[in-house]
């Protein structure tokens, strides 16, 4: 859990974030998470956003996607410039997918099923998609392996050459 002095201006950032996503996609929207050490729970002062958009009719190519993006960044200013008075450097670092491609999977949902912090999902799409790509690593009896703070997957413990592996 962050400490109290961050906790407030990292949730007060968190929702101005989520109502400006809400405000510029719209419709499109169709999910906003956020992961890694924020979503953890274990940020610190230092600490990207990491952040999961799920967007429907996204341009082609992450130039562009992260060109759209600009404007959610350009509202948050005031939001950003407040967190860092209250001693936070929040710099925020998007992955946006549509949902196909969120269906298809990626090794990005590894971690996110274990500490994700959904902030808007419209139809529970991606805690949805989320716990059907945790069923899949439960079949393959994955699990994640700490070393002090830091980890790794073992996604087949009992791997045998030739085995497939699929996400």
């Amino acid at each position: 859990m962050p400490s109290a002095s961050l906790a407030t201006p990292l949730e007060t950032l968190l929702q101005a974030l989520t109502a400006a996503c809400m405000a510029f996609y719209g419709s499109r929207l169709v999910s906003v998470a956020v992961f890694g050490s924020v979503g953890r729970g274990t940020p610190r002062p230092d600490s990207d956003i990491d952040l999961l958009l799920v967007i429907e009719s996204l341009p082609r190519g992450r130039i562009s996607r992260m060109a759209e993006f600009q404007t959610v960044e350009d509202t948050l200013r005031p939001t950003l410039s407040e967190a860092r008075n209250s001693g936070l450097n929040p710099r925020l670092s998007p992955f946006l997918k549509e949902p196909k491609e969120v269906l298809a999977g990626s090794p990005l949902f590894l971690d996110m099923t274990e500490d994700a912090r959904i902030l808007y999902d419209r139809n529970d799409f991606f805690q949805s998609a989320l716990t059907r790509f945790k069923a899949k690593l439960d079949r393959l009896g994955a699990r994640r392996i700490w070393r002090g703070d830091a980890w790794y997957w073992d996604l087949k413990p009992d791997y045998r050459w030739g085995d497939v592996i699929e996400l």
